[in-house]
């Protein structure tokens, strides 16, 4: 950490501290000269310093265990990560002698995601934020003929988490709907929604297709929501860009787990103890009418959007 940086974090601490003094009426004296001087970060006791900390998030908390050996002393503390993990994490990660602090057991939240509502939804952390993050499974999803053998087909695949997931056979009328109720999510948080899917090698009926798409809060007018299309197939050619130059047109972009996924578009969660909205996603192409085929659907993927 540089010198001007180091200063700007005790500066910010300090801050904390002078706050907690006036509460506690916390204060260091000095006998000899019979005088009182301000609080020093390191006369606090340590379990105070964790109290604090865990109250701004797990990067803040590495900015801060790079200050001095107490502040990295202070970081190991259960009272900070315990802050840091979802409510419910002893219902998620069962307790074992594998994980020896809260602090693993964060990090394990982080790193790999856990199965919740019966296997039809993934739950996992961001590891800077702790920002809750959710998916949807094809199984927790509204399809359109889901249930007729010959429009989808419900496969396994090992790479996806969930038991099954959605291949599509051929349907003229592509509509999906999903649902969360905000309260498994982060409050005070603003979200992107994605669909997840991939092609297989006999795919058509999505080349230069338009798919209408919205995200909104459950009883509102769709007009108030975020509204706008998107493509499934890479390949767009510039008739259909100039064609559809006035809509908000959004591409795939291809996953580092080989899979694809579309921005949907982005919701603020409030969240609070007295009310819970639900959110919900719709994709519809119902005006071309043409068949179409050869989408695998995984799900869709709810997580903090990207601040740049």
């Amino acid at each position: 950490m540089t010198k001007t940086r180091c200063v700007h974090v005790h500066q910010h601490f300090r801050k904390l501290v002078q706050q907690l003094k006036k509460t506690l009426r916390f204060s260091a004296s000095d006998k000899s000269r019979g005088v009182t001087e301000p609080l020093s970060l390191d006369d606090l006791p340590e379990e105070c310093i964790s109290i604090i900390i865990s109250f701004t998030s797990p990067r803040d908390a590495y900015v801060f265990a790079s200050v001095s050996k107490t502040f990295a002393s202070a970081v190991q503390s259960d009272i900070i990560w315990e802050n840091f993990l979802p409510s419910e994490y002893k219902s998620l990660i069962p307790q074992s002698p594998d994980f020896l602090s809260k602090k693993e057991l964060y990090f394990a939240l982080c790193h790999e995601s856990v199965l919740i509502d019966d296997g039809k939804k993934i739950l996992w952390v961001e590891r800077e934020n702790a920002k809750r993050c959710i998916m949807l499974s094809a199984m927790n999803l509204s399809i359109t003929w889901g249930d007729s053998p010959q429009s989808w087909r419900w496969v396994s695949d090992p790479q996806a988490r969930f038991e099954t997931v959605a291949e599509l056979l051929e349907v003229c009328l592509f509509e999906i709907r999903g649902r969360i109720n905000t309260r498994v999510l982060s409050p005070r948080t603003r979200y992107s929604v994605y669909i997840v899917f991939m092609k297989v090698n006999i795919c058509y009926g999505f080349e230069n297709v338009a798919v209408e798409v919205v995200v909104g809060v459950v009883g509102k007018d769709l007009e108030e929501s975020c509204r706008r299309y998107v493509c499934f197939d890479e390949a767009r050619d510039e008739q259909f860009r100039r064609r559809d130059r006035g809509k908000n047109l959004v591409k795939p972009e291809r996953r580092n787990d080989g899979w694809m996924e579309i921005n949907l578009g982005e919701f603020f969660n409030e969240g609070g103890l007295s009310k819970y909205d639900e959110i919900e996603v719709v994709a519809l192409e119902n005006k071309l009418r043409h068949w179409k085929r050869g989408l695998i659907i995984r799900g869709v993927e709810i997580r903090p959007a990207k601040v740049w």
